[in-house]
């Protein structure tokens, strides 16, 4: 907010106000905003501020009183939130239960779509996946936030390195989710030729009971140390030549795309990218 109103009041005070004015503002706010910080939230709320200084009479005092007022506010924001913290883990695993869900969820579409044939299961999931990234967002800005609160607040300051493994796991699974799109569209390509593939319905089973275990490592670090081995245990078996489909591209092509999923996912279980495309077999 402070970004907005300074910028805003000190074109105000430049240039004056008009149509003109107000749209330079908002590009210039909109585009520091950006360089501050990686938050469309944030460049949404100097954006807004900033809006709202250009359209608004000034108050007495001149111009620049609004910015002395939104430091003000500012400061005494960053010390209610140091010494009356809410905890700031609640709504972050709020937000990544729902991926979990919805990646689990898709799974089990993915599994009946290629045990069943199922068209309209797997055009379902398709069309379910494509609208997915708000998921990762919200989870995203939920938990920047929890991790700014536990660095101002010295009594949640213990909660610094579980939350820098929840920030590790979030975006393993960003990277997942986004496999899985690709994933699905290609299943449900390959469903059209009416062939059950009962051995990749088996991987999808692997992989729910993987990411479940994942979901509960969100409490439990030996949960996420079990969800990697079974993780390790499916990655050794995406080689095409396991299942005589090394010639038959569309097919395997499916299997290709389920390793690098497997990766992100192994990455977001704590196990480094090198060490995670080592353990794929050599296809």
């Amino acid at each position: 907010m402070v970004v907005g109103i300074t910028i805003s009041d000190l074109a105000l005070y430049v240039f004056g106000s008009g149509v003109v004015q107000i749209g330079l503002v908002l590009l210039v706010v909109l585009l520091a905003a950006r360089f501050i910080s990686g938050s469309s939230a944030f460049a949404l709320t100097a954006g807004i501020q900033s809006m709202l200084v250009q359209l608004l009479p000034a108050p007495p005092g001149g111009v620049f009183v609004r910015t002395i007022d939104g430091l003000i506010g500012g400061l005494l924001a960053l010390v209610v939130t140091a010494f009356i913290p809410r905890d700031p883990r609640g709504l972050a695993r709020t937000d990544a239960n729902k991926l979990f869900d919805f990646f689990i969820e898709s799974l089990d579409s993915l599994r009946l779509a290629l045990r069943d044939v199922n068209m309209e299961v797997a055009d379902d999931a398709l069309r379910k996946v494509r609208r997915s990234q708000p998921l990762i967002d919200n989870w995203r800005m939920s938990l920047d936030s929890a991790v700014a609160i536990s660095r101002i607040s010295p009594f949640l300051n213990k909660y610094r390195d579980e939350l820098k493994g929840q920030v590790r796991l979030m975006r393993g699974m960003d990277l997942a989710t986004r496999n899985l799109r690709v994933v699905i569209r290609r299943v449900d390509f390959l469903l059209k030729d009416g062939i059950a593939r009962p051995y990749l319905a088996d991987l999808c089973d692997q992989l729910h009971s993987a990411v479940a275990l994942m979901r509960e490592g969100l409490n439990d670090s030996e949960a996420l140390d079990n969800a990697q081995q079974e993780l390790l245990e499916i990655i050794r078996q995406l080689d095409p030549k396991r299942f005589g489909i090394a010639d038959q591209i569309r097919e395997a092509s499916v299997l290709l795309l389920l390793r690098p999923l497997v990766v992100d996912l192994l990455c977001a279980s704590g196990m480094s990218e090198d060490e995670a495309r080592a353990e794929l077999p050599e296809v």
